[in-house]
């Protein structure tokens, strides 16, 4: 028992290190881990750049006020200073720690803005699709193929070997391998928020409002697990976003499947509604 405690410390440590020290071990959150997901397409390529300059900066910002704090109090200590100094002004000590920050921010604001921009651009993109958040599912519609379905987290009793518990769906979002997808995002009943880390996709789903971003999806065949992190209610915390990205032969196939699997299920749920409507 304590062999398999220490092994399961170990592999957590392991997988921590590993995790921190930016090398690829998932598109998915692990247990301890530190760090961001392995980047995925160029936007989160940007997004991961840009945190890691932040995290640079702002350790060697902290190393120096720690380094001057403990100066500070080696050097001016009471029984080393009984008459303390009655100096006021430094010219060049006001001069450095008004323009250093300056410089600091500048460096920061470049690749910043650079990203936003880069968000905010109009792509051509290879396809489109509707998601919009519901208590407390997903729903995905592909416009151009005039098919939709419902995303909904598999339960524990219904797992199966492999699947991961609160992460897996039954119906996950499709993409096409190394392809530009405008992702429109809607909500029906409260706020949601679809957030893939691995894509650096963020967007919240307002009801009433129709937001837009895009994904840059890269070359492979992977799958990309999120969540909805905007808390909606009871079940937000089962609420997963799955983003499995297929080759372009198998995406091909997959479309064939989904336009009469899927259009059946629609059919069925317009039948219902009437059904509904005829009874009251």
């Amino acid at each position: 028992m304590k062999i398999g405690k220490l092994k399961l410390i170990f592999l957590t440590f392991l997988t921590s290190i590993i995790s921190f020290s930016g090398i690829a071990v998932g598109n998915e959150p692990l247990p301890w881990q530190m760090g961001l997901q392995p980047p995925a397409g160029s936007i989160s390529v940007m997004a991961n750049d840009l945190h890691n300059l932040l995290l640079v900066v702002i350790t060697a910002i902290s190393v120096f006020v720690l380094f001057l704090l403990v100066y500070v109090c080696i050097r001016f200590r009471a029984d080393k200073n009984p008459n303390p100094s009655k100096r006021t002004h430094n010219s060049i000590l006001e001069v450095l720690w008004t323009v250093i920050p300056v410089l600091i921010l500048v460096v920061i604001a470049v690749p910043s803005f650079r990203l936003l921009y880069y968000l905010d651009k109009q792509i051509e993109p290879d396809m489109t699709v509707k998601v919009t958040g519901i208590q407390w599912y997903w729903n995905y519609e592909y416009p151009d193929e005039n098919i939709a379905f419902d995303s909904y987290m598999i339960s524990d009793e219904d797992l199966k070997p492999g699947q991961k518990r609160l992460l897996d769906v039954d119906n996950p979002l499709i993409l096409p391998e190394n392809s530009k997808v405008k992702v429109l995002i809607a909500g029906n009943d409260v706020m949601h928020s679809f957030f893939v880390p691995s894509l650096a996709v963020q967007e919240y789903s307002v009801p009433g409002r129709l937001n837009e971003v895009w994904m840059d999806i890269p070359k492979g065949e992977k799958t990309y697990y999120g969540q909805c992190n905007q808390i909606c209610g009871i079940n937000h915390a089962y609420m997963p976003v799955v983003v499995k990205v297929l080759s372009k032969e198998n995406y091909d196939n997959w479309l064939k499947k989904a336009k009469v699997e899927f259009a059946n299920l629609n059919l069925l749920s317009q039948e219902n509604i009437v059904l509904a409507e005829v009874k009251n």
